[in-house]
């Protein structure tokens, strides 16, 4: 059995909803044909009958009112005959009867005269006749045209007066009006069958076409059905099959995407997605190569010591212990740095203590005041002192991490920028998304770094081109340390050329003016 896909499961539940409500639209249809084909038919053969409300009208003009009809079956099968009532006309006024016998054989006597040809059944403006002639003697039978058993005359008031019994509710009605009064309708009953041959020609007919209509509508329900399964959910099988390849290791995959719409979107969530992997594992492969590369330079330096010393070559006296030892603290200060910036949060917070990093910043210069001046490098920061004194901003965080952010930015001044330059420190507090920051901005002079490494000056063990001399640069983790902990105390460091001709970095804290919790 096929596997049921989010595509045919779509794709069935639309073509279920189109069948439903196309079979719901022809059996609806059908049942609004049959049911008001015969209210249909009534209204058109009512208003065929004026002759015959004219009829009754001079009928009740002659009488007055409907007592003489009312109940009076041989009055009203006159009327419906075409006979005017005798007792509406003068006597020299009154028209030899349609069925007043002659004396010669029983024959029947003719009103327009045995040489005259009968009138058209259709007089002057369209208005159907009166049929002039019935196959059968007066009191014999009825009239042939079954509409008559369906017709009923009513007064004013809505009472019978003479004819069959008819729901006014579903009957048709002709009102027989004297002048602009309504003296009573002429009702007409629906039929309640279909009584005639062309009637059910006409039901056939439009029933076909309403099948033909709903085979029609069910085969373009089914095509669309199928094209909007495919349309919408065909980003997602894409989706899926791309999910499986980044699965399996192909962080290259990526997915088409087209249009604006939410699946749209998705893929383009995707993309980003698996942008993001495929640069974070080319950045762990890198990552793990650096690291083996740095951690094999000492450790091939104290291979060589211990294997001079093995083979004769040095003796072990105190400069080659020495030498060992600075070996072995720069495998072990690498270690803990590695440590430190393991976390991409950057090492998480112990405490959450008012702190004043200005203060920590003023000590760790005065810690490292003796070296810049031995490395020829003068220091400008006056506007930390004053900013100190004035405003004594606090964050909230960790002294001692907050130290070792002044201290690396310090340090890494001290290794890279050439002797007889300077360093300026400016701190002042700015608005920050919204709300108060400390920003402290350190700009030192050359050497600078290249446009292209400065977005990586942040990665763990990556160094520029100007430092690679190990003699004089790091391990290449001390920014990213930084950085880390200044994310963890939710703020932001960014680098940028400086005017002075090397590097500038620009540290942001969030103030805080409360006590915590």
């Amino acid at each position: 059995m096929p596997r049921l896909t989010l595509t045919r499961k779509l794709f069935l539940a639309l073509a279920t909803l189109l069948l439903t409500l196309l079979v719901a639209f022809a059996v609806s249809s059908m049942l609004s044909l049959r049911s008001g084909l015969g209210p249909y038919v009534a209204e058109i053969e009512i208003r065929r009958l004026s002759w015959l409300a004219e009829r009754l009208q001079q009928h009740y003009v002659a009488n007055g009112n409907w007592s003489r009809l009312r109940g009076n079956e041989e009055a009203w099968n006159r009327l419906q005959r075409g006979e005017v009532d005798p007792a509406s006309l003068a006597p020299r006024e009154r028209p030899p009867s349609f069925w007043d016998r002659s004396s010669r054989g029983g024959g029947w006597t003719l009103p327009f005269g045995e040489d005259r040809e009968p009138p058209s059944p259709l007089e002057p403006g369209g208005r159907v006749a009166p049929p002039w002639f019935f196959p059968f003697p007066r009191g014999e039978g009825g009239p042939p045209d079954l509409i008559f058993k369906r017709l009923a005359v009513v007064d004013t008031a809505g009472k019978l007066v003479v004819g069959a019994k008819v729901d006014p509710t579903t009957a048709a009605h002709l009102p027989i009006r004297s002048g602009t009064v309504i003296i009573g309708q002429l009702l007409l009953a629906p039929m309640q069958g279909l009584e005639h041959e062309a009637d059910r020609a006409f039901l056939a007919r439009h029933s076909g076409f309403i099948a033909l209509a709903g085979a029609v509508g069910l085969v373009a329900a089914l095509l669309i059905a199928g094209l909007v399964g495919r349309r919408w959910l065909a980003p997602i099988d894409d989706l899926t099959h791309a999910a499986r390849a980044v699965a399996r290791g192909r962080l290259g995959t990526r997915v088409r995407v087209q249009g604006q719409d939410e699946l749209a979107l998705l893929g383009r969530t995707f993309n980003t997605m698996a942008d993001r992997l495929d640069k974070a594992e080319a950045g762990r492969r890198a990552w793990l190569a650096d690291v083996a590369h740095e951690l094999r330079t000492p450790l091939a330096a104290m291979r060589a010591e211990i294997e001079a010393i093995q083979d004769g070559v040095r003796s072990f006296d105190d400069r080659t212990a020495l030498r060992l030892h600075r070996q072995v603290m720069r495998l072990t200060q690498l270690v803990d740095d590695l440590r430190h910036s393991m976390d991409s949060h950057g090492t998480a917070l112990r405490e959450h203590a008012p702190t004043y990093p200005l203060t920590l910043l003023q000590e760790a210069l005065a810690a490292t005041r003796d070296r810049f001046a031995q490395a020829g490098i003068a220091v400008e920061a006056d506007s930390v002192g004053r900013l100190a004194e004035e405003r004594a901003p606090r964050v909230l965080g960790e002294a001692r991490k907050l130290s070792q952010v002044w201290i690396n930015l310090l340090e890494n001044t001290l290794l890279y920028t050439d002797a007889g330059g300077r360093l300026a420190i400016e701190a002042r507090i700015d608005r920050v998304d919204g709300g108060p920051a400390l920003v402290v901005q350190l700009d030192d002079s050359a050497p600078g770094v290249t446009e292209d490494e400065l977005p990586r000056l942040f990665d763990r063990l990556f160094r520029a081109e100007t430092s690679r001399n190990r003699a004089l640069g790091g391990s290449g983790l001390g920014l990213a340390i930084c950085r880390a902990i200044v994310d963890a105390h939710g703020g932001d460091i960014e680098a940028g050329a400086s005017p002075l001709g090397g590097l500038r970095i620009t540290l942001f804290l969030p103030i805080s003016d409360t006590e915590p919790s």
